[in-house]
């Protein structure tokens, strides 16, 4: 249930405060370490594979999961001209032996849009994984970077763009609010936007984009790779709630800082749309 405080009674409150406090220790039990709420944001630090399955639904969901096993394997075979490794890891594991689990818990927990960044080389497995979860497989879409970072050796040419993949969770008409728009989005990578806190961080100008095509005012936006929390500001910007999960406990802080003070900032809009969002989510405390 929603808890409208002009026009509900004090029994309302007090059942919805004991939904929220069910919910809460129901993450907690599933393995989350920490829950802070934000205003219209909640971070939870933890692991989105064993938290995921504790969430209500939400009405979409956007995130940037791990890349790729063979960018790895890349990265390790980089040398400066002397013969040295130049760069040891990128401080997390490949997607690869976890991705058919994402996309099925990642449509399972979404009513709307699936939206996933991913390399090139990940966007056929993307769909195939997301078609077997049931999801209607879209578009790919690329964000394109005018500033992109020649590579680390110069041995080729720079990667001047990122794909992300596109699926409908839900029944009925995909929600889109951009008409005839292509899906190309061009925005410098070390933008004023950008907070450089992530070693795949996106710039919330993007996001903030992204945000407005593909969803409205009101509803709530999960992601489960969170990171230092890009989605969840340009999130509130706009008027959505928002629902992240970051496992690594530094980004987590980060996060946690970044959206509040993104709270504490005037939205970006005037008159909100008209929205229903999905039942039993974090925020309302109904049944998942």
């Amino acid at each position: 249930m929603t808890y409208c405080p002009r026009k509900d009674s004090a029994a309302s409150y007090d059942a919805a405060i004991d939904a929220m406090r069910e919910r809460h220790d129901a993450i907690m039990a599933a393995g989350a370490k920490r829950i802070e709420y934000i205003g219209d944001a909640v971070l939870i630090e933890g692991d989105c594979l064993e938290i995921l399955p504790a969430l209500g639904r939400v009405d979409h969901l956007i995130a940037d999961p791990p890349y790729e096993d063979e960018l790895h394997e890349a990265i390790g075979r980089i040398r400066r001209n002397d013969g040295q490794q130049m760069i040891q890891s990128l401080g997390f594991d490949g997607v690869n032996a976890s991705r058919s689990k994402i996309a099925a818990m990642s449509v399972a927990v979404c009513s709307g849009w699936v939206i996933l960044f991913t390399l090139a080389e990940g966007v056929r497995e993307w769909r195939d994984n997301l078609q077997a979860a049931e999801a209607k497989f879209d578009t790919t879409c690329f964000w394109v970077k005018p500033d992109s970072a020649p590579r680390f050796n110069g041995q080729g040419p720079a990667r001047g763009a990122e794909c992300f993949v596109t699926a409908w969770a839900g029944t009925g008409y995909r929600s889109w609010n951009a008409g005839g728009k292509r899906g190309v989005y061009t925005h410098c990578v070390n933008g004023s936007s950008r907070h450089g806190a992530h070693p795949t961080e996106k710039p919330v100008s993007l996001m903030r984009e992204l945000l407005g095509d593909f969803t409205n005012q009101g509803q709530t936006i999960l992601d489960p790779f969170m990171g230092s929390g890009t989605t969840g500001v340009a999130a509130l910007q706009l008027g959505r709630r928002f629902i992240g999960i970051e496992l690594d406990p530094g980004y987590f802080d980060i996060a946690c800082k970044r959206v509040r003070e993104a709270w504490k900032q005037p939205r970006l809009f005037d008159e909100p749309k008209p929205a229903k969002p999905v039942n039993g989510n974090l925020f309302d405390g109904g049944a998942a």
